[in-house]
């Protein structure tokens, strides 16, 4: 079944989010009323200027968020205050238990459900394969590169084997080539699982080479400006940034990214600190 002709995954419908008034500071309207609806097994990107209100949006996909108005739905049930049965959130920040195996790190949220130790130790086995980390099941993460952290931090959440995955920047920290062949690993992942993916970075690159659609979102209160197709086939990996339309596709992401920034910068944005 293709991402276009399944029932929505997730949606946004009038979601909007302000922060309230803190130490004397007015409330920060971070969000909308933003419109999303994420197609069942699709890969959706956001970009956006910083600021503007993407993290906001997926915490609120999350269950880490409440709309101040509006309402998110996960398969057709609203989203509470936790983050729902189905849903894997990975982000930038390295998530990895400094005192736990790579394989301990990977087990955890299985061990902390009850699971069966012969299902966790087969769901363990294929995630450290599937990610390359079959080698390093008995390392800890400070003997790791920060590429193989990220890799850990996913294969964790790929043992819970959720429907739709949160992604908030998980390749922000590292260099471009890693970037472009950690992009490559998510693809097949992607792939392999059927899961609903939505990401959120700052590389227009990244967004373009990795998605079926890209969300532009203006400056704060973050609203999507543009849904851009990229129309890539299924069967993708990081050869597409040689490809002639790549560059027109990233200008174009670039061209909506660059005014919003300009509004930031100049001061037409709102002043507050979450992104």
């Amino acid at each position: 079944m293709t991402a276009g002709s399944a029932a929505p995954a997730a949606e946004l419908a009038g979601v909007t989010r302000v922060y309230p008034a803190i130490g004397g500071q007015p409330p920060v309207h971070a969000l909308g009323p933003i419109d999303l609806t994420l197609k069942r097994g699709e890969f959706f990107a956001v970009v956006g200027p910083s600021g503007c209100g993407k993290s906001t949006l997926l915490d609120v996909l999350a269950g880490l968020a409440r709309p101040s108005d509006g309402v998110a739905r996960f398969e057709g049930q609203p989203i509470g205050d936790s983050v729902p049965d189905g849903v894997g959130v990975v982000f930038q920040e390295d998530a990895s238990f400094p005192w736990l195996s790579v394989a301990d790190n990977v087990a955890f949220g299985l061990r902390r459900q009850g699971m069966a130790a012969a299902e966790i130790a087969r769901r363990v086995e294929y995630a450290l394969g599937f990610m390359g980390l079959k080698d390093f099941a008995k390392a800890h993460p400070a003997q790791l590169s920060g590429g193989m952290r990220q890799r850990v931090c996913i294969a964790r959440t790929l043992v819970m084997q959720p429907r739709l995955i949160l992604l908030d920047e998980p390749f922000g920290a590292l260099d471009q080539q890693t970037r472009l062949l950690m992009g490559d690993e998510l693809l097949r992942l992607w792939r392999e699982t059927g899961a609903t993916v939505l990401l959120i970075t700052h590389a227009l690159d990244e967004a373009a080479m990795l998605a079926d659609r890209v969300g532009v979102m203006s400056a704060r209160p973050g609203r999507f400006i543009d849904l851009v197709e990229t129309n890539w086939p299924r069967e993708r990996d990081s050869n597409l940034v040689a490809e002639a339309g790549f560059g027109a596709l990233t200008a174009r992401l670039w061209s909506h990214l660059r005014a919003e920034s300009l509004k930031v910068m100049g001061g037409s944005g709102n002043s507050g600190s979450k992104p």
